[in-house]
């Protein structure tokens, strides 16, 4: 939901450069082996190996692409019934290339644990500006004074109108301002996406 509001809303308002970066929840959580939410995790790690094999090969928009069909099947099509969960992992990640259309020979990065440190490291350098008690999205960005970071926004929607740039200005000055931490509450709804991209 936070990459729609950055990608649909701020970013043609804001003239907005925005690289992709990745966060592997199987790195950072550690979930039991066994359990359904390591399944998932290690199905989303490898999806992250083929978005960085395709970024190498052809730069941040390829990967932004690929990112994003991933997470229209995820929320949207898998949501509507459209496709099963079996279906989406299913060990691959050809559909979600081809859809994107990019060739399905990224696929190999799969399973490749080559990949493994390239995500750790840009993960690390991400969790260096926010700290490790966070989750995702975080989001980056450079200052005068030097690369700063914050968690979230966490948003169950993307606002309607000039909130959405307003909580983009917001959000960046709370990130940017000294001595600024922390702003929290519990959700109490899930997210309601927007039209399939």
């Amino acid at each position: 939901m936070t990459a729609r509001w950055a990608v649909d809303v701020v970013q043609p308002e804001r003239d907005l450069e925005i690289t992709w970066e990745p966060i592997s929840l199987l790195f950072k959580n550690e979930p039991e082996p066994g359990s359904p939410y390591h399944s998932a995790s290690a199905f989303t790690h490898n999806l992250l190996r083929v978005m960085e094999a395709v970024k190498k090969a052809e730069g941040n928009e390829a990967g932004r692409r690929f990112y994003w069909e991933c997470g229209a099947v995820l929320h949207h099509d898998r949501a509507d019934g459209k496709v099963d969960a079996a279906t989406v992992m299913a060990g691959d990640a050809t559909p979600f290339l081809e859809a994107a259309g990019l060739d399905a020979s990224y696929n190999d990065a799969f399973d490749d644990e080559s990949w493994d440190a390239v995500i750790r490291e840009r993960m690390d350098a991400g969790l260096a500006l926010v700290g490790n008690d966070v989750g995702t999205p975080i989001i980056a960005f450079d200052t005068p004074s030097g690369p700063k970071g914050i968690f979230g926004p966490v948003i169950s929607r993307i606002p309607p109108g000039d909130d959405a740039v307003e909580l983009w200005d917001a959000m960046v000055k709370m990130a940017t301002m000294d001595g600024f931490w922390e702003l929290k509450r519990t959700r109490t709804e899930d997210p309601v996406f927007p039209d399939r991209p």
